[in-house]
């Protein structure tokens, strides 16, 4: 069956740019509405930002750090790296993917219910994982677990058939190995 239009011209066209996953960090001054500015040029584009995080890096300088996880085809993650550059209260754009050299860590806390063997499995693979118990009751653990954004899906996966109730994550915290520093 042939596809069905979709508003497009191109709705035949089953070319498709490859997907590569690009991790920003982004220096901008730290005042209001600038992660609004920086978050505009993705969705203006219709690609999903992965994960988020942003933090102030210098008081002294009213510098914040952003980190941006995100999956789009090359060209088009260049375009939004050139954009980003040209905002006024961003001071660099350095896409550490590229570097090859960059270290990225994440936090999640998962929260598993669950009795008798489920129970002991669950602390099983915590321990497996290097997971911490933070909360302990009859019913449930709260685990703490840092590490690669794919070691806390393969836990979250694990986890699933053992009592998986709730999971937060922070988002992908990234920084480049080596004595330089990003340029601000």
């Amino acid at each position: 069956m042939p596809p069905l239009p979709t508003g497009s011209a191109y709705f035949m066209d089953d070319a498709h740019p490859p997907l590569a996953r690009h991790t920003l960090a982004i220096i901008v001054d730290n005042e209001p509405g600038v992660l609004a500015r920086v978050i505009g040029l993705f969705s203006g584009r219709g690609y999903n930002i992965d994960s988020l995080t942003v933090s102030e890096v210098s008081h002294e300088r009213h510098l914040s750090r952003i980190t941006i996880v995100t999956t789009g085809p090359d060209g088009v993650v260049e375009q939004i790296k050139s954009q980003l550059d040209r905002l006024v209260p961003v001071r660099s754009v350095v896409d550490l993917t590229l570097t090859g050299k960059a270290l990225e860590r994440e936090l999640m806390l998962i929260k598993v219910r669950g009795k008798g063997d489920l129970r002991a499995e669950a602390l099983r693979l915590a321990e497996a994982f290097r997971a911490r118990v933070i909360d302990a009751t009859t019913e449930s653990f709260i685990f703490e677990i840092t590490g690669k954004p794919d070691k806390l899906d393969q836990f979250i996966v694990l986890m699933g058939p053992l009592g998986l109730v709730e999971v937060s994550r922070t988002g992908v915290a990234a920084i480049a190995r080596g004595p330089e520093g990003m340029a601000a």
